[in-house]
C-alpha cells in the first residue's frame, strides 16, 4: 500500500504523485465513490490524498481516498444531477476574469464565489487583459474592485502584453496550492505561461463569431511551481449551475448577507427578499451593500429554486 497526490485527472486514469520517491503512478479506481451521498461524474478529483495498490511498477489502483480538508464542485456541464469535482485539498482559489474580450459578466464571480465560500477557501479576484481597457473599462474595473475589496477578497490586474501585476500574482500564489479557474477565453494559459515559462499550457482564441472563448485545457492538472507552490490548472468555464444547492446555501454564501443576517427580524433564516424588517434589504437601500451583488443574488437564488422545485417533482413520480 502506497499514499500519494492526485495530480491530473482524465476521467478514467488519475496521475498520482507518491509520496516516496516522488514517482507519478497510473492508477485506475476500485469501486465507487461518492461525495455526500452525491453522484459524482468525476469521484477522484486533483488534489486528492490516495492509497493505492501497485499493479507493476508504473501503474496502480486507488481504493481508498484520505480525508479532504476542502473541495470544490460544481454542477457537472454535461450530467445536470451529477456534481464535478474541481479540485481538493487547496490553499486558495485564483478567479481569472476580464472586463472586455470577452466581455465581463458580473455575476460570474459570485457564482465561482459560491462555490468556495462554503468551505472558507480565500479567493483572489484577477482581472486579466488590462491592455485592451478603455477609460470606461478601466472605470469598470475599480467600481468591481471596490465591491469585492470592501468585503474581505483581493482584487488584483493584470496584462501579459504589458507586463503588468505578474509579480502581484506570483506573490499571492507562492508557497500555496491554488486552484487557478475563469471563463474561458480571459488568458488564463497566457497568465500562466508568462509567470512560469517554461510550464507550457496551451492558448486559445477568441472566436470571431461568438466573442466567446473557446475551451483550451480539456481536464484539470497540477503543475509544481519553481518559485514554490502548485497550480490546479481547470477547464474554462462557459457557465455555472448548482444542483447541490438550497436557498438558504445561497444565502449564507453571500458573507456580507450573512454578516447582516443576525440583524433581521427572522435571522439566519431570513432570505432577503420579501421578508419584513431585512437588514440586507435595508443596507442595499442605504447604499452599504452592493446593489450589484444584490441582484446577482436574487437571480441565483431564484433559479436554484427553480431547479430544486423540479428536481423534487421529478423524484415524487
Amino acid at each position: 500500500m502506497q499514499t500519494g497526490t492526485v495530480i491530473k485527472s482524465t476521467g478514467s486514469w488519475y496521475s498520482v504523485r507518491l509520496d516516496a520517491g516522488n514517482a507519478v503512478m497510473q492508477c485506475r479506481i476500485v469501486g465507487k465513490f461518492r461525495l455526500d451521498d452525491i453522484p459524482l461524474t468525476n469521484p477522484v478529483g486533483v488534489g486528492d490524498r490516495v492509497e493505492i495498490v501497485p499493479e507493476g511498477e508504473e501503474q496502480g489502483m486507488i481504493n481508498k481516498i484520505l480525508p479532504r480538508r476542502n473541495f470544490v464542485v460544481r454542477q457537472s456541464p454535461r450530467r445536470k444531477h451529477d456534481l464535478h469535482l474541481l479540485a481538493a485539498n487547496i490553499d486558495q482559489a485564483v478567479v481569472i476574469v476580464t472586463v472586455v474580450h470577452p466581455n465581463l459578466k458580473p455575476g460570474f464571480i459570485d457564482r465561482f464565489l459560491l462555490m468556495t465560500e462554503p468551505h472558507e477557501i480565500p479567493v483572489t479576484i484577477v482581472f486579466n487583459k488590462g491592455d485592451l481597457y478603455s477609460e470606461e473599462d478601466v472605470a469598470v474595473f475599480f467600481a468591481m474592485k471596490a465591491i469585492y475589496e470592501k468585503i474581505g477578497y483581493r482584487v488584483l490586474a493584470t496584462s501579459v502584453v504589458e507586463n503588468k501585476g505578474l509579480d502581484a500574482l506570483v506573490e499571492v500564489l507562492k508557497g500555496k496550492t491554488t486552484l487557478l479557474s475563469g471563463q474561458s477565453g480571459v488568458g488564463k494559459s497566457s497568465l500562466v505561461n508568462a509567470i512560469q515559462p517554461q510550464m507550457v499550457l496551451r492558448t486559445g482564441e477568441i472566436s470571431d463569431h461568438s466573442g466567446k472563448g473557446q475551451h483550451t485545457t480539456t481536464f484539470a492538472e497540477m503543475f509544481e511551481l519553481d518559485f514554490g507552490g502548485s497550480i490546479i490548472d481547470t477547464p474554462g468555464i462557459k457557465m455555472l449551475a448548482f444542483n447541490n444547492k438550497d436557498a438558504q446555501n445561497v444565502a449564507h454564501s453571500f458573507r456580507e448577507f450573512f454578516k447582516l443576517s443576525d440583524q433581521c427580524r427572522f435571522g439566519a433564516s431570513c432570505l432577503h427578499r420579501n421578508e419584513p424588517g431585512c437588514a440586507v434589504r435595508k443596507a442595499v437601500a442605504e447604499g452599504t451593500v452592493s446593489e450589484l451583488r444584490y441582484t446577482n443574488y436574487l437571480g441565483i437564488l431564484e433559479e436554484v429554486e427553480d431547479q430544486n422545485y423540479w428536481e423534487r417533482w421529478k423524484d415524487i413520480q
